[in-house]
């Protein structure tokens, strides 16, 4: 068979087989839409290989078999993302108790002169959104470009630079002010510099992955 005709042949087995196909991996993985990104994958794959080797006995089969090994290999990539996370997670929990009680001494002493530490807890203020405080906190503590940020989190620039600049308006028209939180609020204000810094950490790590 010439390429034209394998092409034409795998089409017709894929408009039988898609369905199918998508089925069976979508048992596996429970996400419908990871599954047709699976089987595209397993059609792509056919189209790679059988103009060479030629189409199989059960076209439906080879399908089916190639989609669910890469399901399988997408398993075991989330198992161990969520493997890391909860390292991370155990990880940063240790780490803010020590913050915390840290931070609670040096208030306690009256020593919390740190600009540095004022922009922080501002940074992550919880009148901001998740999206927000991490935007802004890579931008004005990681010393970030719009640009990087945008390309760590797969998301358009102007997207970033909105974020940002609503954030820093926000601030402004909630007139946040710049200061460490008192004792009576550090623990719930902590959680939050916490959590940019857990999500800025793990997005910054698979940007460059």
């Amino acid at each position: 068979m010439t390429a034209p005709e394998v092409h034409r042949a795998i089409d017709a087995v894929w408009r039988i087989e898609s369905a199918k196909v998508i089925a069976g991996v979508a048992r596996m993985v429970r996400d419908v839409g990871l599954a047709e990104e699976l089987a595209q994958d397993a059609l792509v794959a056919a189209l790679e290989l059988w103009p060479g080797s030629g189409i199989p006995d059960n076209p439906g089969a080879w399908l089916m078999a190639t989609a669910k090994h890469r399901a399988i290999d997408a398993l075991r990539r989330r198992k161990r993302v969520e493997q890391k996370h909860q390292e991370l997670g155990r990880e940063l929990e240790t780490r803010g108790s020590i913050a915390a009680a840290r931070l609670e001494a040096a208030i306690d002493e009256g020593d919390v002169g740190d600009d540095l530490l004022r922009l922080v807890f501002v940074s992550c203020h919880p009148v901001l959104s998740t999206e927000a405080r991490v935007a802004l906190t890579l931008r004005l503590l990681g010393g970030l470009t719009t640009e990087e940020i945008a390309r760590a989190f797969l998301v358009p620039e102007p997207t970033i630079a909105q974020r940002i600049v609503r954030a820093k308006r926000t601030l402004a028209d909630k007139h946040v002010p710049f200061e460490v939180p008192g004792k009576a609020e550090l623990s719930a204000r902590l959680s939050s510099v916490l959590e940019v810094v857990y999500l800025a950490f793990t997005n910054a790590t698979y940007s460059v992955s």
